[in-house]
């Protein structure tokens, strides 16, 4: 029975840590550029275009809110 428990959290566990592994993306844009598009990886590094930017999601999109871009859901 324990080892029916420990494994059903672990089961739980890896399901919600999988959410994370998502492809997310959104439209940005600004005045000094055309509509682009933003998109968090599975590693947690955002990407433009398609192009891993080897900085993470959440400081990228703060620094593009700092610069007055605009990103929609």
């Amino acid at each position: 029975m324990k080892k029916g428990i420990l494994l059903l959290f672990f089961l739980t566990i890896l399901m919600a840590c999988s959410d994370d592994d998502e492809r997310t993306c959104r439209f940005c844009s600004s005045d000094q550029t055309p509509e682009f598009e933003l998109c968090r990886e599975s590693n947690g590094n955002a990407s433009v275009n398609g192009e891993d930017t080897g900085t993470n999601y959440e400081a990228y999109l703060d620094d593009l809110a700092d610069s007055g871009a605009s990103c929609g859901n």
